[in-house]
């Protein structure tokens, strides 16, 4: 038996190369093509996709997912859910987590990947529980990090936790790129002996080590990769796929993908690609590696926004101050996952602590918020001094976040009665709300006068 190996082209690839701008035609020339060439799964939506597709292309994530589905006849569709967040950066009431995730399956997912930035289970509850009612396979992520409390063991049990919640899978989400090829030997090694579920490795080039992590996770006994098609791979984005077929042919790992597929699609992304190129959504800093990462232990992503931060207030001259500061602030905070939204927090507190010349005489309001137990459980326990030093006499809640929040689903359909036609409809304002009205009520044809007005002046 291969490893399977699921292809992320369609979602992580260009979320991660291209700022989510793909649109679904680009992506339907290739489903087709993909659909036949062996892949356990296709990751197609989920993450910044939904969000990217109504405020940038103007395009419906709703249609998009049932246009793949209805080209794609053979293989698994997958997604990504930040758990009570779903896909916004926020939490949403348990009822609009239940239908959303009712709806994508619906709609034709058959997994979804659920994680939380703190790795808080109680974040991922409602989710788990709504992807086992209406039939869908829940894999669960762990985000991946490096401190001295997110060990093996961390790991291990945390994987148990999820197992006993009803995950169908266990993922290790690497998204920083910083999961060293011994580490991942080690981890995979023990989650094998102590979990019955397969298991999946995601991870990103950026810092070069991917492709030497992902082969001793094999050797471990890993049963999933994620990798992306050559086109929309490497750089910011996962390992590409071909090259594992060509390394693994032969051997107990053989994937079993055909080669011949993958090229006639690999062919039509590479043009895509290069016009994204050549219009500058596509970066070639994006397709680059930065093994400073591993010795900064920080994302690719957040580097890029201390920099511009530090550019912004004139200030380069302090960004090796401001990457000694990152570690101290994430000590401070309890060690959280540098994912969104924990690394800009950590990023923006590091930068102000060391241009205002004091640490935490400016603190942003989301920073304040996860002090006070808003976002979820902080992985290592807050110094409670230090705690009330930024919050004061506030209330800490130790519940569940979500627990605060009450039913959303009908007063939004309520409000919004002369916009929606559909269910998803709605749950496209519950995430992005004033997006989501704007695209709506373009799409029904429900301000035509106005925007014939606006083609006119642009028209001038």
């Amino acid at each position: 038996m291969g490893i399977k190996i699921v292809d992320t082209a369609l979602r992580d690839g260009h979320q991660s190369l291209m700022a989510t701008r793909v649109t679904t035609p680009e992506l339907l020339s290739v489903v087709e093509d993909l659909d036949q060439a062996g892949y356990y799964a296709l990751e197609v939506w989920g993450g910044a996709t939904f969000d990217a597709a109504m405020r940038f292309l103007n395009e419906d994530p709703w249609d998009r997912l049932r246009e793949i589905r209805a080209k794609c006849k053979k293989t698994k569709l997958q997604m990504l859910l930040r758990g009570q967040n779903l896909l916004g950066y926020k939490n949403y009431p348990d009822d609009i987590v239940e239908k959303f995730v009712q709806k994508s399956i619906e709609n034709g997912i058959d997994i979804i990947r659920v994680f939380d930035a703190l790795n808080d289970v109680r974040n991922l509850k409602c989710a788990i529980e709504a992807t086992k009612k209406y039939g869908g396979h829940c894999q669960v992520a762990l985000s991946y990090t490096t401190s001295p409390v997110h060990t093996v063991d961390y790991y291990v049990n945390l994987a148990k936790e999820a197992e006993e919640l009803g995950a169908d899978s266990i993922c290790i989400k690497d998204m920083a790129g910083v999961m060293l090829p011994e580490a991942a030997f080690e981890l995979f090694s023990r989650l094998k002996k102590t979990i019955s579920v397969p298991l999946e490795l995601h991870g990103h080039s950026t810092a070069g080590v991917a492709g030497m992590t992902y082969l001793k996770a094999i050797e471990a006994g890993v049963d999933i990769i994620d990798t992306a098609l050559s086109p929309f791979s490497s750089g910011t984005s996962q390992p590409p796929t071909e090259a594992f077929q060509y390394a693994l042919a032969g051997t107990q790992y053989d994937p079993g993908l055909r080669l011949e597929v993958l090229d006639r699609a690999a062919e039509k992304l590479s043009k895509i690609r290069d016009k994204y190129l050549e219009s500058g959504i596509l970066k070639p800093k994006a397709l680059t590696v930065n093994p400073n990462i591993l010795k900064y232990q920080v994302p690719g992503g957040m580097l890029s926004n201390l920099m511009s931060q530090l550019e912004a207030q004139g200030a380069m001259d302090r960004f090796e101050e401001v990457l000694k500061e990152v570690p101290r602030v994430r000590k401070d905070l309890g060690y959280p996952p540098l994912v969104t939204p924990l690394s800009q927090m950590v990023g923006t507190q590091a930068v102000l602590n060391v241009l205002t010349g004091k640490r935490y005489k400016m603190v942003p309001k989301e920073v304040n918020e996860y002090l006070r137990g808003l976002y979820g459980k902080s992985p290592a326990p807050i110094d409670e001094i230090f705690r009330r030093k930024i919050i004061g006499d506030a209330e800490v809640i130790t519940h569940r976040p979500a627990d605060d929040l009450k039913p959303q689903f009908k007063e939004l359909a309520d409000k919004y009665f002369d916009i929606v036609q559909s269910e998803e409809d709605v749950l496209s304002c519950a995430l992005f709300e004033n997006v989501a009205v704007k695209f709506l009520k373009q799409k029904y044809g429900l301000e035509e006068d106005e925007v014939i007005e606006i083609n006119l002046i642009v028209g001038e």
